[in-house]
């Protein structure tokens, strides 16, 4: 695009040019679909609680978000007086910044990428680690001890799940022999027992611990104790209201996406369906293949980021000793002893026997999916009836 541009105007006004129009379409896609995973969120944990969410405004209850969006933005915007008032207003844009610079070397498709980064790997660990100087920052500079408290536990729970989320972010570097994202998926083209999470045990296995580590980076549920309303009121944004406490919240949507989609392109074969054995880009063409990359990318992302809203939904919550525990007395030692098994596998199980493991590892896990998808089109629960939200059709049976 810089080169097309730069035909009718200076090299310099070509590249701000292309920087702002990536940055609009980043921070656009984080806010719509922010909207969007708010929407979903409040879904399912109705549907989990046995009652129906939104449902009032808009169909279904869509319009919900956008109006919670206006309510923000007409909100009083207080800081309070013992705060420090400029360290305070910065936090949440912070924040926000770690979860946008994420989308940057993040590709939606072969090609279809902000900007290429040959160690994008390593790029997009470090800056979405960042968002905890934001969190920091708003429970340090709030001037109260709740939001001191959640601050602390952020800090110590982000630095602690770096080490085993690395080490899972290595496992499949090893398998590429590089750091650049678009080339680790695609080496996964082809049909779908060719990704990374059917490679070994250790790497099958490792994709799991690395979404654990990811979820608890993103402040979710059961690992939300920088922002535990039963023990520190609201957490480290207990004093914000309005704009700027929407704003932690996009940060931490936009960062439940991008390492969702950090896990697809690492083991989930990133673009590709895993039905098509070949790029769909080299043969539909650009605009047609890249779409249907960007599609694919896009739910599977979506799906990752609404098995974490499940998670928070089914699971209660861990004190802070049981989440650094958890972290350091399992979650490490595996990681390392994963990241080993991973490299003896590459150096001393032969070729045929690799590729045995891997089918059953594609096959197990096909008819695992394929029985959890039947159970759901067999099982049919009670319907909710349209007289008023929250009624059931089908009252209890009287004990």
């Amino acid at each position: 695009m810089v080169e097309t541009l730069a035909e009718y105007m200076p090299p310099w006004a070509a590249i701000l040019c292309t920087a702002g129009v990536a940055a609009g379409l980043i921070v656009s896609f984080i806010g719509v679909s922010a909207l969007m995973f708010i929407w979903a969120e409040r879904k399912v944990s109705g549907r989990i609680q046995d009652r129906l969410g939104p449902t009032r405004t808009g169909p279904l209850g869509l319009l919900q978000s956008f109006a919670d969006g206006i309510k923000l933005l007409t909100k009083e915007d207080t800081t309070p007086d013992i705060a420090d008032h400029f360290l305070f207003r910065i936090a949440p844009y912070l924040a926000f910044c770690a979860a946008f610079a994420g989308f940057i070397a993040l590709p939606f498709g072969k090609g279809v990428v902000p900007y290429e980064l040959n160690a994008a790997a390593f790029f997009m660990l470090a800056v979405l680690s960042s968002e905890v100087f934001g969190v920091m920052l708003a429970g340090y500079a709030s001037g109260s001890k709740w939001s001191l408290f959640g601050g602390v536990r952020e800090a110590a729970q982000v630095v602690s799940y770096e080490v085993p989320r690395s080490l899972c972010v290595v496992i499949p570097i090893c398998l590429a022999g590089t750091l650049d994202l678009t080339v680790i998926a695609t080496q996964q083209q082809g049909w779908f027992w060719t990704w990374n999470i059917f490679h070994d045990p250790f790497t099958f296995l490792a994709f799991f611990i690395f979404f654990a580590t990811a979820t608890a980076s993103c402040k979710r549920a059961p690992f939300d104790l920088a922002e535990a309303e039963s023990e520190l009121v609201g957490g480290f944004h207990t004093e914000y209201s309005g704009l700027r406490w929407s704003f932690f919240f996009m940060a931490e949507y936009g960062s439940m996406f991008a390492v969702s989609g950090l896990a697809a392109l690492l083991y989930l074969g990133g673009w590709h369906t895993g039905v098509l054995p070949f790029e769909p880009s080299e043969r539909f063409g650009m605009w047609a293949g890249n779409l249907l990359n960007a599609a694919v990318f896009i739910g599977k992302g979506s799906l990752l980021v609404l098995v974490m809203m499940w998670v928070r939904w089914s699971l209660p919550r861990l004190r802070i000793d049981q989440v650094m525990m958890t972290c350091l007395k399992y979650f490490l030692p595996i990681s390392c002893g994963l990241l080993l098994g991973a490299c003896a596998w590459q150096l001393y199980i032969p070729a045929s026997a690799a590729e045995v493991v891997r089918y059953a590892l594609a096959g197990g896990s096909a008819l695992f999916v394929a029985g959890v998808l039947a159970s759901l089109l067999v099982v049919k629960g009670d319907v909710p009836s349209g007289r008023l939200a929250g009624v059931w059709a089908k009252a209890p049976a009287a004990e």
